[in-house]
């Protein structure tokens, strides 16, 4: 009951982050799973993604009524991001190397400061997506499932760092989340049944805090005006990977 209970509440909280933001659920739940619970890399991320199938869903729906989705964007980060997260997720469960997360790392860390550096400027004419979403996309959902968590901070931070909408990227990015997410899950269900078992209190609480959170969520994406959003955005990449970057080279 502990954990369902701690779970739920970590839920909550980072399904305000990401269905508000567009990033961050993943790598705060599979933060607190690998830091706090000491599950391994591939049991956090089969948990956060099997959580994941329905919090994104709740998510998804609620940013489509919201008409916070791009339906263009939507379908060329579908098929891309499917693609990633199967493979990226076999490869974790089979074959995984941590030797590449610090380069994703700094990756992220100059988005960040690419999307803050956008507060201070001028606007710029909103930019249409191109044939470079497909392999955003495919990266992304790679990312994501060997990391726990980086659809999110991959594709969303990239997006907007390129001058795409604000808020329709984020609508657009967390509504494809579920697709990628439902792909991921089934390839660890297939590879790791056992481990779904053996934490299903922690995934059970995470699905019930994301749910709770969700359309809440979605409601402060469409209300918060672009420059603060774009603010907190930046500032949630750079923190949250600056730490990441931290504990993969050991320092804490």
């Amino acid at each position: 009951m502990q954990t369902l209970i701690i779970c739920t509440v970590i839920g909550i909280i980072a399904q305000m982050i990401d269905g508000t933001m567009g990033m961050a659920y993943g790598v705060s739940c599979n933060t607190f799973l690998r830091s706090f619970a000491g599950l391994p890399s591939a049991v956090a991320s089969a948990s956060v993604h099997f959580a994941e199938m329905f919090t994104t869903l709740a998510s998804g729906i609620s940013h489509f009524k919201l008409k916070n989705v791009d339906k263009r964007l939507f379908l060329m980060l579908l098929i891309p991001g499917v693609i990633g997260g199967v493979l990226g997720a076999y490869l974790l469960a089979n074959f995984y190397s941590s030797a590449w997360d610090p380069i994703i790392d700094i990756y992220l860390i100059i988005m960040g400061f690419v999307v803050l550096l956008k507060v201070f400027k001028k606007e710029r004419k909103v930019r249409e997506p191109g044939k470079y979403v497909y392999g955003l996309g495919l990266i992304g959902g790679f990312c994501d499932a060997v990391g726990g968590g980086g659809w999110g901070p991959v594709v969303t931070s990239t997006l907007v760092a390129t001058d795409h909408d604000v808020k329709t990227t984020i609508g657009s990015v967390n509504t494809a989340e579920f697709f990628v997410t439902v792909a991921q899950s089934a390839t660890f269900v297939f590879t790791m049944k056992a481990a779904f078992l053996e934490n299903m209190y922690s995934i059970l609480g995470l699905i019930i805090g994301g749910l709770i959170a969700a359309p809440f969520a979605a409601i402060l994406c469409k209300k918060i005006p672009v420059k603060p959003l774009l603010l907190i955005v930046g500032l949630l990449i750079i923190g949250t990977n600056v730490l990441k970057f931290l504990q993969h080279l050991g320092i804490v």
